[in-house]
């Protein structure tokens, strides 16, 4: 047995077969829900793990998966796993030109989709002749797609094993960005991304040793820890979250979408201990339900609440854990393409930065010289040991991240950060979106968390606007508080700079209906550039 993710799956089933692995809530009292125990899980992931082998899809090809939170998300993952095929997210908000070009980028000669996208996927589907067979979750659509019906295919789908053998080096590719460029797919070896992503099957504790022992210790272990990822599980949190759930032998509950009031009835109904979100944007509102029409929910089940991709803030972390005071709230730190690399510190926030302990193989480094820099200087975020293989169809992107020294692999993060004496690392923000104003850099992300701070803002995005006096000046995108006064620049630039420093204060203010973000609660900060510009 190898560290190969169906295996290990598969592992974990042998011994738990009738404990409750999965629970799909569309809206909590409607009876729109379903339950599978591991054996249950395992047999349907099975049925079309055979079915995409019998289409003609052989191992090692790409699978494409353009799907809301469901069942069938995880079942196709799996059923992928199991008979050596590649797994590709799809992110649901992509129109007709970016599907092309992921459908195309990633040569999925296989795509799952809901019918919701139907009309997507047909307008794309002409220009992507790779793809061959196609699955169909939900009532057909009047629009021409050549697809098979997901519950046909599953029903013709054999539900034993019998595959053929796997290996550690089969992959697993998470397509991440789309907001600031186009899509790359990170290429993961299924071992690195277990002991990398997965927590080595030890969401607590030290990793395992041999891939036999992950059975081991969900046999000797017992039930009683629920996981609820919240956001899209076509972003590459979200799926390593329920892995890591299966991995440690627990329930794993997943929404269609992510709606606050229905999430607090789940967290209720289900005895949910563990939540994963993605920042302010699904925190807010959470809080918002919960000091509103969900007042008096019962959440006392939860021990965490943790977010990855981006920040929960300082004010917002206090409010929630007002609410719900047994909770602690944990500000992930990793990424795509290094899975998870630490924990921001309890003091950090818009006074002392988002600082997190990173584990021994995270460095700051040089990018010339790939060195790690000294304490107090600023340099990159970089990773080694079990790191992805590069981008999928991008050399040169690969060449620009990854880099090799002492014999080992490592991966540029993407992150500007400082090291104190300590060890604590602080993180400045995405080198991509860094300002360079009058030649001094501003992170936007230090710059939102002291907008988030005033008791008006509700959410906020920083951008870079051209400047003919500083080459670029900080602008502020902000959405206001329903029901809060109209803010003004001086509101704004006096709250700020309690906080920051002169040159970080905003010097351009833009009052926003709404913050745009992914799904998941990504900032777009290609949006928010084009609405400073025209503010």
């Amino acid at each position: 047995m190898e560290y190969n993710l169906a295996d290990l799956f598969e592992s974990v089933v042998d011994v738990v077969p009738d404990r409750e692995a999965l629970v799909y809530v569309d809206h909590p009292g409607t009876g729109a829900e379903r339950r599978l125990t591991y054996a249950e899980l395992d047999a349907a992931a099975n049925r079309i793990g055979h079915h995409l082998l019998a289409s003609g899809i052989r191992p090692g090809e790409h699978v494409g998966l353009h799907l809301y939170n469901g069942i069938e998300y995880l079942q196709t993952v799996l059923g992928c796993l199991k008979a050596r095929i590649v797994p590709v997210n799809v992110n649901y908000r992509y129109v007709e030109e970016e599907l092309v070009y992921l459908y195309r980028d990633a040569d999925l000669v296989g795509l799952v989709f809901d019918a919701e996208f139907a009309d997507r996927v047909a307008a794309a589907l002409p220009r992507a002749k790779q793809l061959r067979h196609l699955l169909r979750v939900g009532a057909p659509k009047p629009t021409g797609v050549p697809a098979v019906g997901f519950a046909q295919a599953e029903a013709a789908g054999s539900p034993e094993r019998g595959f053929p053998a796997r290996s550690a080096d089969d992959q697993f590719i998470i397509y991440t960005g789309g907001t600031t460029g186009m899509p790359k797919g990170v290429m993961w070896r299924q071992e690195d991304l277990f002991f990398a992503g997965l927590g080595g099957g030890a969401p607590t504790g030290e990793p395992v040793r041999k891939p036999e022992e992950l059975a081991e210790r969900v046999a000797a272990g017992g039930a009683g820890i629920t996981f609820f990822p919240t956001a899209p599980l076509m972003h590459g949190t979200s799926t390593l979250t329920a892995f890591i759930g299966f991995n440690f032998g627990q329930c794993v509950v997943i929404h269609r979408r992510f709606v606050p009031e229905e999430v607090l009835r789940t967290v209720e109904r289900e005895r949910v201990t563990s939540i994963s979100l993605v920042g302010d944007a699904m925190l807010r509102p959470l809080i918002d339900a919960l000091t509103g029409p969900m007042k008096g929910t019962d959440c006392s089940s939860l021990f965490s609440v943790s977010s990855s991709g981006a920040i929960m803030s300082e004010t917002v972390r206090r409010q929630f854990q007002e609410l719900v005071p047994n909770a602690m709230l944990l500000n992930n730190f990793g990424s795509s393409e290094s899975g998870f690399n630490g924990t921001a510190t309890e003091d950090a926030g818009a006074e002392r930065g988002f600082r997190i302990r990173v584990h021994a193989r995270t460095q700051v480094v040089d990018l010339a010289t790939h060195e790690p820099v000294a304490a107090g200087e600023v340099g990159q975020i970089a990773q080694c040991g079990h790191v992805p293989l590069g981008y999928y169809n991008d050399p040169a992107k690969t060449a620009e991240t990854f880099f090799q020294k002492d014999g080992e692999r490592w991966v540029l993060l993407g992150d500007m950060a400082t090291v104190g004496a300590d060890g604590v690392v602080t993180v400045l923000g995405r080198g991509s979106q860094c300002i360079n104003t009058g030649g001094e850099k501003v992170y936007p992300e230090e710059v939102e968390q002291a907008l988030k701070s005033h008791p008006d803002v509700y959410d906020a995005l920083v951008a870079g606007v051209p400047d003919e006096r500083w080459g670029h000046h900080v602008a502020a995108v902000v959405q206001l508080r329903e029901g809060a006064p109209r803010l003004s620049l001086t509101d704004v630039q006096t709250h700020c700079r309690t906080r920051l420093a002169g040159y970080k204060v905003p010097r351009q203010l833009v009052i926003a209906e709404a913050i745009q973000r992914s799904p998941s609660g990504k900032a777009d900060y290609r949006w928010a550039r084009e609405v400073a510009a025209d503010g």
